[in-house]
């Protein structure tokens, strides 16, 4: 076999599928086979030649522990439905509307000490001795103040564990039974763990690769009573919490903690909140412990010979990848499911490990894999999205998940599988390890989270479709794959000094969000900064309600950088006149409409200096401004397309004064990209899109060629 069309390559496997596992290995030149949730690694091949991975559950597949310990099953905190009381009583009944064999109350531990009752309507808290827990009827009975509304947060047991609950409902699981989760953190399991994990190492000798799936807490994945998803928060804490912990955190942090500070008014802390300092402090405490656990078990891995590898998904709380904590625990390889460029980004930017793998879609499950399923279509779509930003930041492996069976049966799949293995390689075999060539200046995302969520801005859970947010997303996958060193930022580091490498600010989101900043806006430190930036020359994007916050007559707040603001209604008496003038350096490459998804309605220009490029009636949508020697652009909206990356690149350079350096390497057809490895000399151009291109290919501002390039092609030019 030739040994440039094998490696990089992980396949599933399953105890019916030997024959086939070891066709498919020889034919797509695999180096590693794994076992996935559902499925089991047969016997006979751990001598194939190749890396045997082992998924490894510290939490969950061992029942009998969890039953005789209930008291250390792991915990997450929920809030009751908001309930208005008619009288001066009010009984609360907990688990309404949520999944009673997945959650069950806590009463191990004192409600009066873990719980809280609140009044909703003033924000108070009701005293404890102003209501009883009657557990006989799972209710709690609050003394009220009629009309008033009131909340529980309480505490309870996780007993069927997210994931397996997940999984099993997906694939419609019949006789598995259902696996609780365990709390490692506790004492008694921490111990138990650590020395189950040593026999584990020692009966599995030729296990090379122990996939941590992960640690120790689930993302928040909590079902209703109809086995639905009711709360889903990828990056959510909710799950991380016991008492053993809280009061580990008190001690820590040096006040009290309060379940408001996890449950947030019902809104669980989701990303899109601007986060309390006291949730911040539970993030880095959860992060310092959960590293340093975590370590210890990497370094059992470790002494028996083999690698550990994490799984970024599951029980990932508390590992954060570009936290500050994450290299201490001296992982091997980090792996995650690959969506889009976005999530590739963000398992391909990790640092502190040795390689880093990413998991393509689809899945090899039935959700897909059925009558009117389109696995290939999906496979196509899913790689489009992740060789632009692999190019840009590639994976060192990739691979695949699920239940090979379903892929081996489907007409055609083997073979764009095929397809996708054969280009990565051939990315690695004409990169070399060099880097790409980006432009000779950053942009810097700015929002409340800064690196600690590089590539997961305005995502709900990655790579899913939302109305609210692709808009947004589509800012972020659009940067995966450009020439353009990215830096995430937040507030404080406006407030401190901005790197002078960044040349141009982009600020995304709807108001109030993190994303957009909220209250961050109304302190004269971050304006004033970001004025005094883009005055000398910087360059500022907004997109949706950048800089939004209702404050002394404006509700963008750099609507003066800007050259825009939006019309809640409070202004309607001052007239406005906006009129289109779109030619522009910014528009040069679009052949039609413009895309502007969800957007936002009345926005109107404003100022001396502003040109309007795109206009809805009488508001605006595209937005250009001069402001002293800087500039800036506003869009309502940008979803992920092949022309919106182009207008956005475009929109990059005219705000950092590049026009010229963005023709320095270049290719005509907003459908087609290109890519530069100066070291090695190699150029890639790909081809974004189903049908067949022709591109014109600049380097160094002179016509090179033509290219004629098939449906979703990548060809490699020499430089």
């Amino acid at each position: 076999m030739n040994l440039e069309n094998t490696g990089r390559l992980t396949l599933p496997t399953d105890l019916d599928m030997i024959n086939e596992t070891i066709q498919l290995k020889e034919l797509l030149g695999a180096d590693a086979l794994r076992d996935c949730d559902g499925t089991l690694m047969p016997e006979t091949l751990l001598d194939q030649d190749a890396k045997i991975y082992a998924t490894y559950y510290t939490t969950r597949k061992d029942n009998d522990w969890a039953m005789q310990n209930p008291e250390e099953i792991q915990q997450e905190y929920l809030i009751s439905d908001r309930v208005t009381a008619k009288d001066t009583r009010l009984r609360i009944e907990l688990m309404k509307g949520f999944h009673t064999q997945q959650l069950k109350v806590n009463t191990i531990d004192s409600p009066k000490r873990w719980w809280e009752v609140i009044d909703r309507t003033t924000g108070e808290v009701v005293p404890t001795d102003k209501w009883e827990y009657e557990e006989a009827a799972g209710e709690v009975v609050i003394e009220t103040i009629p009309y008033h509304q009131y909340t529980v947060s309480f505490l309870a047991f996780l007993i069927w564990d997210p994931v397996h609950m997940y999984n099993f409902i997906t694939n419609d699981w019949k006789d598995a039974p259902h696996q609780l989760t365990y709390d490692v953190r506790q004492p008694k399991t921490q111990a138990y763990v650590k020395e189950k994990l040593k026999k584990w190492c020692e009966e599995n000798p030729k296990v090379d690769v122990v996939r941590f799936t992960t640690f120790f807490h689930q993302f928040t994945l909590t079902f209703d009573d109809q086995k639905r998803e009711k709360f889903v928060e990828w990056f959510g804490y909710s799950a991380s919490v016991s008492p053993y912990i809280l009061e580990q955190f008190e001690k820590w942090a040096g006040y009290k903690f309060r379940p408001e500070f996890i449950v947030d008014q019902g809104y669980h802390n989701s990303i899109f909140r601007v986060p309390s300092k006291e949730f911040q402090d539970f993030i880095e405490f959860q992060q310092i412990e959960v590293s340093r656990l975590a370590k210890e078990l990497v370094d059992i891995v470790h002494s028996y010979g083999k690698e550990a590898m994490m799984f970024l998904g599951d029980h990932w709380i508390g590992t954060e990848p570009f936290g500050k904590y994450f290299a201490n625990i001296g992982l091997d390889a980090v792996v995650g499911s690959v969506g889009d460029g976005v999530t590739l980004r963000m398992i391909s930017d990790i640092k502190g490990v040795k390689y880093t793998e990413g998991r393509l879609l689809p899945y090899f499950f039935p959700d897909v894999f059925t009558e009117g399923g389109d696995p290939i279509g999906e496979a196509q779509d899913n790689w489009m999205k992740a060789r632009r930003a692999i190019l840009r930041s590639p994976l060192d492996r990739i691979g695949y998940g699920g239940y090979l069976k379903l892929a081996i049966n489907w007409p055609g799949f083997i073979d764009q599988i095929q397809k996708v293995v054969g280009e990565f390689r051939q990315i690695h075999a004409n990169m070399q390890g060099t880097k790409a060539y980006t432009a000779p200046f950053k942009v810097a995302i700015l929002n409340c989270w800064g690196n600690l969520r590089r590539w997961m801005a305005n995502q709900v859970h990655h790579a899913l479709w939302y109305r609210e947010i692709y808009s947004y997303v589509g800012v972020i996958e659009c940067l995966s794959g450009m020439p353009i060193d990215v830096e995430f930022i937040t507030f404080d580091q406006v407030r401190q000094g901005l790197d002078p490498a960044i040349k141009v600010i982009i600020n995304a989101g709807d108001a109030y969000t993190s994303w957009s900043g909220a209250q961050n806006w109304t302190d004269e430190r971050v304006v004033c900064a970001i004025r005094r930036f883009v005055d000398q020359g910087g360059g500022f994007i907004g997109v949706g309600e950048p800089s939004a916050c209702q404050y002394q007559g404006r509700f963008f707040q750099l609507s003066d950088v800007l050259g825009a603001d939006r019309e809640l209604g409070f202004s309607m008496s001052t007239d406005k006149y906006n009129e289109l003038n779109s030619e522009h350096f910014i528009l040069e490459d679009t052949p039609g409409e413009i895309d502007f998804g969800e957007g936002k309605s009345r926005i109107y220009a404003q100022g001396k200096n502003y040109q309007i490029l795109n206009m809805d009636g009488k508001y605006s949508r595209l937005i250009v401004n001069s402001y002293g020697k800087g500039r800036s652009v506003y869009f309502s909206g940008l979803p992920y397309s092949p022309q919106n990356c182009r207008i956005l690149l475009r929109a990059i350079y005219y705000a950092a004064h590049q026009e010229a350096e963005m023709k320095k390497y270049y290719v005509t057809n907003v459908d087609t990209e290109l890519v530069v490895f100066e070291e090695t000399g190699k150029i890639a151009v790909i081809n974004n899109s189903k049908e067949p291109k022709m591109t014109v290919l600049y380097v160094n501002g002179q016509l090179r060629k033509q290219l004629y390039m098939a449906p979703m092609e990548m060809c490699w030019e020499d430089l």
